[in-house]
């Protein structure tokens, strides 16, 4: 598999805009969890409503277990107790509901704030640098097996923009059906570089002669 073009210069661009992809996802990552954090800090408060919740619901049972000792009255005296008790533990409860709540606040508004910048570079990215490694995966393909440099110079009369192809040849076209060989190679040349491939050894020597 080519995932880098062979010429240095567009391989270095690549390899640079790989790089910024990845520090721009860390970057984003990051700043998600900074805001995760931050919105955890709002569950401070349920965290001692809950706390001291569990806190007086064990001191009241403590005390009613006190008061339950006592001959006589023990029963009716721990009772308002384990009422309180009782109480005590709904509100831990509302405590551990709200830590719950801002928790999931925290973990979704990171997810929105990474999520929709990696997300949107991506979309962008990922299609053209697929379409990259698969294009000149196959083309790699073709040069290796020594594939005849016509089918490359038929890509690029398809591909090239008009002012590369006067500079091969004022009549590129009437050049490839005569079979002009410099014609072809450089044509080829042309092709084979733009899509990111090595040129067969034969091919460079062809053009530097």
């Amino acid at each position: 598999m080519r995932v880098y073009a062979g010429d240095r210069s567009r391989r270095t661009r690549q390899q640079l805009t790989d790089v910024a992809v990845v520090v721009w996802a860390a970057l984003w990552l990051w700043l998600a969890d900074v805001v995760r954090r931050a919105t955890l800090g709002l569950a401070a408060p349920g965290h001692e409503i809950e706390a001291a919740g569990v806190r007086l619901a064990s001191e009241l049972r403590d005390a009613g277990r006190s008061l339950g000792d006592l001959p006589l009255v023990g029963d009716q005296a721990g009772a308002p107790f384990d009422g309180a008790g009782r109480a005590a533990d709904r509100m831990a409860a509302a405590g551990s509901s709200q830590v719950q709540a801002v928790e999931h606040l925290a973990l979704w508004l990171a997810v929105a704030v990474a999520a929709v910048p990696i997300l949107v570079v991506l979309a962008v990215y990922l299609p053209r640098r697929w379409r990259f490694v698969r294009e000149a995966t196959a083309g790699q393909r073709l040069v290796e097996s020594s594939a005849d440099l016509e089918l490359f110079a038929l890509r690029a009369m398809a591909h090239q923009p008009m002012h590369r192809l006067a500079r091969v040849s004022a009549d590129p076209v009437g050049a490839w059906r005569s079979g002009d060989a410099a014609a072809v190679r450089s044509l080829a040349l042309l092709e084979l570089r733009d899509a990111g491939l090595v040129p067969p050894e034969r091919v460079v020597a062809g053009d530097a002669g």
